[in-house]
């Protein structure tokens, strides 16, 4: 069983514990049997947004494992798994988090599972096996990269910060979100973009970026990530007084939130 620092509530150990197993093994999945001529599935929201195979066989190993020691939990998955369930949790799966990355054999990809208890999330597990790295969060418990706690970097100046961010697949929205990050990078230190967004979350956690934002992100995208970096001393939102959704996902330290959500906001970095 995982030892998670200041957490007594025996649902969440056995719900981290499960979540870091399903991850664990659709990251070997992942990582073992990537064949040689991976090619494309299916696409979604546009020719160049693809589903591969292992996409779909890594969330039916997720789904599959939680369902045979949670059968009443619910399931949101990115492809295609939908059911409510009758416990109050449901299981949100990124089964490949990066998918174009890993169909050209880049590393930054990952598995993202969280679960969520009556919409709140609970637990968060992202799994980025290339990296050699698992973190984890659970809801008043801390965020750890292994055995090290994860604390945000201490909050820098606008113009000294380090952002991530990250492009949508539809024409129209990429080509705004070309013209905010235009607009960003003169205000600030520098610009990333990883192509992960639950990477992306947890190198706000572990440091590695004083802040990520990105429109057009589903609740698979973010729900581990984002509350790893909230556990890690993070805030997390969307527009001044939205949670973190589709419309527009931040996170940074505490500092640098509110002077990156008001230039975001200035920019409208929330339009398509």
């Amino acid at each position: 069983m995982t030892d998670v620092s200041d957490v007594s509530d025996p649902l969440l150990t056995e719900l981290l514990d499960l979540a870091l197993e399903a991850a664990g093994r659709a990251g070997a999945l992942l990582r073992d049997g990537r064949p040689d001529d991976l090619a494309v599935a299916k696409t979604k929201t546009s020719p160049i947004d693809v589903v591969t195979e292992m996409d779909i066989a890594a969330e039916k190993l997720i789904t599959g494992f939680l369902s045979e020691h949670r059968p009443h939990d619910g399931f949101l998955g990115e492809e295609g798994a939908s059911s409510p369930g009758t416990s109050g949790i449901r299981w949100v799966i990124d089964p490949l988090d990066g998918t174009v990355n890993y169909l050209y054999g880049l590393p930054t990809w990952a598995v993202s599972i969280a679960a969520e208890r009556d919409g709140e999330a609970v637990v968060g597990v992202v799994e980025a096996p290339l990296r050699g790295e698992t973190y984890r969060a659970v809801l008043g418990g801390g965020a750890f990269l292994g055995e090290r706690r994860l604390a945000v970097r201490p909050s820098p100046a606008l113009d000294r910060a380090l952002l991530g961010t990250g492009f949508g697949y539809v024409q129209a929205r990429r080509a705004h979100q070309a013209d905010v990050a235009q607009r960003v990078i003169p205000r600030v230190r520098d610009i990333r973009r990883g192509g992960s967004a639950a990477i992306d979350l947890c190198d706000v956690a572990g440091g590695r970026l004083d802040a990520y934002y990105e429109r057009g992100l589903n609740p698979w995208d973010l729900a581990a990530g984002a509350l790893i970096a909230r556990e890690a001393g993070g805030l997390t939102g969307g527009r001044p007084g939205e949670p973190a959704s589709g419309e527009l996902t931040l996170a940074a330290s505490p500092g640098l939130f509110g002077p990156l959500q008001e230039l975001l906001e200035e920019l409208g970095a929330w339009h398509d």
